[in-house]
């Protein structure tokens, strides 16, 4: 099979889909493997790297995706629409939930679209688990630095110091993204707590925690409690594959304190609060109720290098399964695939893609 690795064109996307190692393992089982001229620099990895495994540099990105199949990091942005086409397999991140347009092009141009966030083992996402451990460790961090007066926010140093006390972290959602965010939080000092629907959860998250932050049920009375005395707010809700539900409304903002942070993991689904929309790293916040938003889509590629080997360990893996046994004979070998599988020959084949744009729903089995 051939496989394409394009350069990355959202704004300060420096990920790449697949590192010279990843090139290299996909080499040594019989692919082809077409590498965009300078995919890797903005992580750290030259073309030399990839030439030296073996793989093909190309000059344009229509080159890149002229493949049996083309890996990447982010969805397609409107640029790239006309590369999309019947024979060929996508597999990448979609969050087509938040992107109704690019799953009406996936379905006209009959599109195998697998997204990484909804190939699911069990309750795990692995392929989503990489990313949301860097968000949220990577939330906490930029939590602290815009509550610095000189950005806008509180003035209020997260960790405190001897005499005053630390500022107040409140994270809704305890998932992967959510206990990286509290290991962070609490390893610099703060005051954690942690809203979560799921007993079994909050009491993993209790002892893997060690006590360091604190665990509540969440509901919208708690919440409402909460958030008059939060410095830095933390949504990390999610609904494998489905937006993200509005749990943090205009008015409840306005409860809390002027220069408070909100950083909304959530908005590469389209966020969960309504006032949150979407940033990128180069304008990365805007205030709405005298409220810092933090919304940016792509986090992780802020930390190019750390993100790419982190998400190329998990996804590569299940490119060379495909690469080697192709598609539909994947599905039968690899089961865990097939709720990543997004659109099919034309079908939203995901259900919370089909209800978040009012589509028709097929199954996969019956596409």
């Amino acid at each position: 099979m051939i496989i394409g690795v394009p350069r990355e064109v959202k704004v300060k996307e420096n990920r790449v889909s697949c590192t010279p190692a990843g090139a290299r393992m996909l080499i040594n089982n019989g692919h082809e493997v077409r590498v965009e001229k300078g995919a890797g620099v903005g992580a750290g990895f030259p073309d030399s790297q990839y030439e030296a495994g073996g793989a093909v540099m190309v000059d344009s990105p229509d080159k890149a995706w002229a493949s049996d199949m083309v890996i990447k990091v982010k969805e397609p942005l409107e640029q790239e629409y006309d590369y999309l086409r019947e024979d060929l397999i996508l597999f990448t991140y979609l969050h087509l939930a938040a992107v109704p347009e690019l799953t009406k092009r996936l379905c006209e141009s009959g599109t195998t679209g697998i997204a990484y966030e909804t190939v699911q083992v069990g309750k795990r996402l692995p392929l989503l688990e990489p990313m949301s451990e860097i968000a949220g460790r990577m939330s906490a961090l930029v939590g602290a630095f815009y509550l610095s007066r000189a950005q806008g926010g509180k003035g209020v140093l997260l960790g405190g110091v001897p005499g005053v006390l630390p500022g107040n972290v409140l994270i809704i959602g305890g998932g992967t993204s959510g206990i990286n965010a509290g290991r962070v939080a609490a390893g610099i000092g703060a005051d954690v707590t942690i809203l979560e629907v799921d007993l079994d959860q909050m009491r993993f998250l209790d002892i893997s925690l060690h006590g360091s932050a604190h665990t509540l049920y969440s509901n919208e009375q708690n919440l409402l409690d909460m958030l008059p005395s939060v410095d830095l707010l933390i949504g990390a809700v999610l609904v494998p594959g489905a937006k993200a539900p509005k749990l943090i409304k205009r008015d409840m903002l306005r409860v809390m304190k002027p220069g408070a942070v909100f950083v909304d993991i959530a908005i590469d689904q389209g966020g969960c609060g309504e006032t949150s929309r979407p940033t990128t790293h180069e304008n990365p916040v805007y205030v709405e109720e005298d409220t810092l938003h933090y919304c940016v889509a792509n986090m992780p590629g802020a930390y190019a290098r750390t993100a790419t080997q982190a998400l190329t360990n998990a996804t590569v893996p299940y490119a060379l399964k495909i690469a080697n046994l192709g598609v539909p004979d994947v599905f039968q070998q690899v089961p865990e695939l097939i709720p990543g599988v997004n659109t099919w020959k034309g079908n939203v084949v995901y259900q919370a893609v089909a209800e978040a744009h009012g589509m028709t729903y097929k199954p996969f089995e019956a596409a």
